[in-house]
C-alpha cells in the first residue's frame, strides 16, 4: 500500500480496524458528549462530524478534547479557512464533498490528513495528482453504488486507491462493500441521524453503533 504525504499510513490502519465512521450532524454543543458516549459504547471509536452548523467546531473541539480513545473527523470542509479551523479544533483527519486543489494543497501545508470526495475517474486522477490516495466515494447509492465504484477504481488499483464511500448505505448493504479492498472504510450517517441526536435517544445509537461494528468484525474477520 503507498504511502502519500496526505494521509499517512499509520492512519489508513487505524480507519480500516474501525470498519465504519459515523457521520454526525451535531447542532446542539451540548449533545456532543453523549453522542461521543454512546458510540464509544458501541464500539464505534470514529466519526465524521460535518461542518454544517454554526457551532460544529465547538463541538468537534469537545470530542478531541475529552475523548482521546475516538478518531474524529471533520467532514464538509470546502475552504482553505476551515481546513486550518478545524487542524486547530483537534480534527485527526478532513474529508470533504468534492476535489478542491486550494483546499488540498492547504491540508498538505498545515499537516491535516486529507480525503477529498469523488465521483468520477476525472475526480479521481486530480485527487492522486494532488497528493491523495484515500478519497471519499460521495454521493454513493446515487452514482450508482458498488458497482459504479469497482468500475471506476480499477485504473487506479496499482496506485494504492482507497475509498470511504458514503450517501445511501445503510445497515443492510454494508456487507458487500467492507468485503473489497479498496473500500478503507464506509460512512454511516444512519448510526447517528440528525433526528435521533435531535431527541436524544442514546440508546438507539449505542444499537445502531453495535450492530454496525459486529458486521465489520463478521465481514472483515476481526475478533471483538
Amino acid at each position: 500500500m503507498h504511502e502519500t504525504r496526505l494521509f499517512p499510513e499509520s492512519l489508513r490502519q487505524r480507519i480500516h480496524q474501525c470498519g465504519v465512521l459515523a457521520v454526525v450532524v451535531i447542532e446542539d454543543p451540548r449533545d456532543a458528549e453523549p453522542l461521543a458516549d454512546a458510540l464509544l459504547e458501541g464500539g464505534i471509536h470514529s466519526i465524521e462530524l460535518t461542518l454544517r452548523t454554526p457551532t460544529a467546531l465547538d463541538s468537534l473541539k469537545l470530542i478531541a478534547g475529552r475523548f482521546p480513545e475516538m478518531l474524529v473527523g471533520a467532514g464538509t470542509v470546502l475552504s482553505q479557512d476551515q481546513a486550518s479551523a478545524v487542524r486547530d479544533a483537534g480534527a485527526a483527519f478532513a474529508v470533504s464533498p468534492g476535489t478542491n486543489p486550494r483546499v488540498i494543497a492547504r491540508a498538505a501545508q498545515i499537516g491535516l490528513p486529507f480525503a477529498p470526495g469523488i465521483s468520477t475517474p476525472t475526480d479521481i486522477e486530480l485527487a492522486i495528482q494532488e497528493g491523495c490516495a484515500v478519497m471519499k466515494f460521495f454521493p454513493c447509492e446515487a452514482c450508482g453504488g458498488l458497482k459504479y465504484l469497482q468500475q471506476i477504481q480499477t485504473p487506479f488499483e496499482h496506485l494504492g486507491a482507497q475509498f470511504i464511500p458514503l450517501g445511501g448505505i445503510h445497515a443492510e448493504t454494508m456487507d458487500a462493500y467492507l468485503q473489497q479492498d479498496f473500500v478503507l472504510a464506509l460512512g454511516g450517517s444512519w448510526i447517528a441521524n440528525k433526528e435521533t441526536i435531535r431527541k436524544k435517544d442514546w440508546s438507539i445509537i449505542t444499537q445502531n453503533a453495535r450492530e454496525a461494528i459486529s458486521r465489520v468484525h463478521a465481514v472483515r474477520g476481526i475478533s471483538s
